[in-house]
C-alpha cells in the first residue's frame, strides 16, 4: 500500500542544479532502501543512488561512477522522503528521474512515476 510521489525535475543549464524529493505514504517498515533511477530516450534504466536504514541508522550505500562527487542522497524517515542534491549537472544527465523504495525483509519494491530532468548545454 505505498504510493511514491517524485517532484523537483525541471530544465536547468549546464553546471546549475537541482533537488528532487520524493514522498512516501503509507508504512514501508522493515530495513528498507530508498534509492533514485533515471532512463534516458533509447536507453536502459540504470542506478543513480540508493540510501539504506536499518533500524534509526541511515546509510548511503552506491552511488554511481557518474554520481560520486556531484549527487547526495538524503533521507529523512520521520517524513517518509528522499531526496537527490545533483550539482554540476551535465547534458548527458537528462533523463526521467524515478524514485524506487524497497522493503528487504518482505521482498517488496515500489516505484514512482518519474519526474524529466533536462540539462541544456
Amino acid at each position: 500500500q505505498v504510493q511514491l510521489v517524485e517532484s523537483g525535475g525541471g530544465l536547468v543549464q549546464a553546471g546549475g542544479s537541482l533537488r528532487l524529493s520524493c514522498a512516501a505514504s503509507g508504512s514501508i517498515g522493515g530495513i528498507n532502501r530508498m534509492g533514485w533511477y533515471r532512463q534516458a530516450p533509447g536507453k536502459q534504466r540504470e542506478p543513480v543512488a540508493r540510501i539504506t536504514s536499518a533500524g534509526s541508522t541511515n546509510y548511503a550505500d552506491y552511488y554511481a561512477d557518474h554520481a560520486k562527487g556531484r549527487f547526495t542522497i538524503s533521507r529523512d524517515n520521520a517524513k517518509n522522503t528522499v531526496d537527490l542534491q545533483m550539482n554540476s549537472l551535465k547534458p548527458e544527465d537528462t533523463a526521467v528521474y524515478y524514485c524506487n523504495v524497497e522493503n528487504v525483509v518482505a521482498r517488496r519494491s515500489y516505484w514512482g512515476q518519474g519526474t524529466q530532468v533536462t540539462v541544456s548545454s
